[in-house]
């Protein structure tokens, strides 16, 4: 009994701290979003802006820019909402190798959102 306290514990520290530090992700790219929008040229087609050729996809500068943290900002509110579905949910036997990889992955979303918002800073400027 006393080792399945020790890996819900365990549980509950890691998901504490994703929690914890992707909220502060998903705030930065708000806060990043925004002050890119406030700089942003509000065209229909934002992507002919950054990349002229024919072949680009067609996209507003919101979408462009509120897109990820909009998508981020629901993955934070069903992670933090749904711990306990996340623990039924194990799909590596490691914890620590399980929060890392979703880690990896809420960097890279993160990334990407940051990007963006420096292109269209960039573009705007």
């Amino acid at each position: 009994m006393r080792a399945r306290n020790a890996v819900v514990d365990e549980f509950t520290r890691l998901h504490a701290l994703f929690v914890f530090h992707f909220g502060i992700a998903v705030s930065l790219t708000w806060i990043s979003a925004l002050y890119a929008a406030w700089h942003a040229p509000w065209v229909r087609n934002i992507r002919a802006l950054i990349d002229p050729s024919p072949s680009a996809q067609i996209e507003s500068t919101g979408a462009f820019l509120f897109g990820l943290p909009l998508l981020m900002t629901f993955a934070w509110l069903s992670v933090a909402f749904g711990g306990g579905l996340l623990r039924r949910m194990q799909t590596i036997k490691n914890q620590s190798a399980e929060f890392a990889l979703a880690g990896a992955a809420a960097f890279a979303v993160f990334y990407m959102a940051i990007e963006r918002a420096v292109t269209v800073t960039l573009l705007g400027g």
